[in-house]
């Protein structure tokens, strides 16, 4: 009953600051799809059968659901028969339990070119770890006890031009390597030393899952604490440094913000790979540098509103910076299909880790980048506070599936902020009963795309031909507020014409470039009409 009537107090300020803030009370909705899936979700991904693969840690203890097969996970220190990974149906909402052996504890991952997700790292027995899930009827987890030449505890992934996957850091790993390792300088560890000097103390990792991005000259993008560079992984050589972003705010783990690469404009001036657009990152929330260990003392420090933009290929690139109407540390930042950016999940105090963290913050925001002014907008809060080890993922169909918080060191029900088991699904304001969406009905040539192709995509919509557009989405690995590998692209458009059908239109439109726009692999392709997305059609890219 306590907890009841605190939820309903949170609730209750968080929508008078709404109004005080002149944003709208209430925007978008939420729906509980499951109210137990028999673990917490701790790492979210979407494969390209739509269904999302999850899983927390295998040294929990008893789950709420047990191994398939009667299968036991044994080391030196116990044997657990209970299932720590499930594959969930967002539309029939059926859980399937996996089998994971290995500690998958804070580790990273990425889904292949082939759609394959690997998974990588862990802790202890799972540090060096390389997991394989095909996306295909009954498939399990595969795993590679010697997939990486280093532990990576607390490490972040990238999908790269040639399909490899870059792994960055880690707790005392001041390195990266490659995977999968098919050739001999994916069996090399390179050195970078740029994660050593970026820590605020030397002897307190508190920079760990580092943000990535891909940019489109096909560098990548590196972001610590406070600074980033610009790295030619393929030579070992920072090629940039950028100033330091103000504010003295520590943006990675523990002190977790988030951050997104915005929306990457392609337009028929970029129709050879030799013409690189714009690439703007966005880093929002984290808190002071030395939050951890204050929290470690029951001292919970506010958490930032500040976010910051860069344009990391701009000649003399500076921060712009700009306020959350809310704190948040341990947010989620997706992409939605419009260009948005939707900020959910985490705290308004404190850090992330173990009962790091209080006053959940209830209520996303949604950041509109294009907007002259006002980006923000408070929308619709949850009744579930969603904090340390709490995950985000964009749906096919447009939601935003919302599930994981545990900030104990088990499964514990009877906490002031208990393991949550459950999924919920948050319908941004584009799902206006009053806004009719529009429907992709063809992609010619098929859904195997190729570089620099022309395209044609056929959709249908009710009404007068409005703003249109197209988008193009990766599919995230999400975990710890990091969506490793999240892209959005909006494709060229050539023209639109009308059908022999009224309601039936042909968008002549072009595919990326260039793999460095678009690593290889599957894409959730979007088209968008006045605001409103359509339903995704998944295609391949290589």
């Amino acid at each position: 009953m306590k907890e009841n009537i605190l939820v309903w107090l949170v609730l209750a300020i968080f929508s008078f600051s709404s109004l005080a803030l002149g944003g709208p009370p209430s925007r978008g909705k939420w729906k509980l799809l499951k109210r137990s899936i028999g673990i917490s979700a701790m790492h979210m991904a979407l494969l390209p059968n739509d269904r999302i693969i999850t899983f927390d840690r295998s040294n929990f203890g008893p789950s709420n659901i047990s191994l398939p097969q009667g299968k036991c996970m044994k080391d030196v220190l116990s044997s657990d028969c209970y299932s720590h990974s499930v594959e969930f149906d967002p539309i029939s909402r059926n859980v399937r339990p996996l089998t994971i052996l290995t500690d998958t504890w804070c580790s990273s991952g990425a889904l292949s070119p082939d759609g394959i997700l690997i998974q990588s790292g862990g802790y202890r027995l799972g540090d060096r770890v390389i997991r394989y899930f095909k996306p295909c009827l009954n498939c399990d987890w595969e795993e590679h006890q010697t997939g990486l030449i280093s532990p990576r505890w607390y490490a972040s992934n990238q999908v790269l031009p040639n399909g490899k996957i870059i792994v960055v850091g880690g707790i005392f790993e001041f390195t990266y390597e490659f995977i999968p390792k098919t050739s001999t300088s994916d069996k090399k560890l390179y050195q970078l030393p740029f994660l050593k000097e970026t820590r605020f103390s030397g002897e307190i990792p508190n920079n760990l899952y580092p943000f990535l991005h891909l940019s489109p000259g096909g560098n990548l993008f590196i972001f610590a604490n406070d600074r980033a560079i610009l790295l030619d992984y393929m030579n070992n050589k920072v090629v940039r440094t950028y100033p330091v972003i103000p504010g003295g705010i520590s943006r990675n783990y523990p002190s977790t913000g988030s951050s997104v690469l915005l929306p990457v404009k392609l337009s028929p001036n970029t129709k050879t790979s030799t013409t690189t657009p714009n690439a703007e990152v966005l880093i929002c929330g984290g808190t002071l540098p030395d939050s951890f260990q204050k929290s470690m003392v029951e001292i919970f420090l506010p958490a930032s509103r500040s976010c910051g933009r860069l344009m990391i290929t701009a000649k003399n690139p500076t921060w712009e910076m700009e306020e959350m109407p809310l704190e948040r540390v341990m947010g989620d930042m997706i992409l939605l299909p419009t260009g948005e950016v939707l900020i959910i999940n985490g705290a308004s105090k404190g850090t992330a880790g173990w009962n790091g963290a209080r006053t959940p913050v209830l209520h996303p925001v949604l950041y509109s980048p294009d907007a002259p002014i006002n980006r923000f907008q408070i929308l619709s809060g949850s009744s579930i506070p969603r904090l340390y080890h709490s995950t985000a993922h964009l749906l096919s169909d447009g939601r935003v599936l919302v599930g994981g918080s545990n900030p104990n060191s088990n499964y514990n029900f009877t906490t002031l902020y208990p393991t949550e088991l459950s999924l919920e699904a948050f319908y941004p304001p584009y799902f206006d009963p009053t806004k009719p969406r529009p429907s992709i009905t063809a992609i010619m040539p098929g859904m195997l795309l190729k570089y620099n192709q022309k395209l044609s995509i056929g959709f249908a919509i009710k009404g007068k031909l409005g703003n249109i557009y197209v988008t193009m989405v990766a599919p995230s690995f999400t975990t710890h507020s990091v969506a490793m590998n999240q892209r959005l692209l909006v494709l060229a458009i050539n023209g639109v014409q009308k059908n022999a059908n009224a309601k039936n239109y042909i968008l002549e439109g072009e595919a990326p470039a260039s793999a460095a726009l678009a690593p290889p692999g599957y894409y959730q392709l979007f088209v968008v009409h006045e605001g409103v997305p359509s339903k995704a059609k998944w295609v391949q890219i290589k």
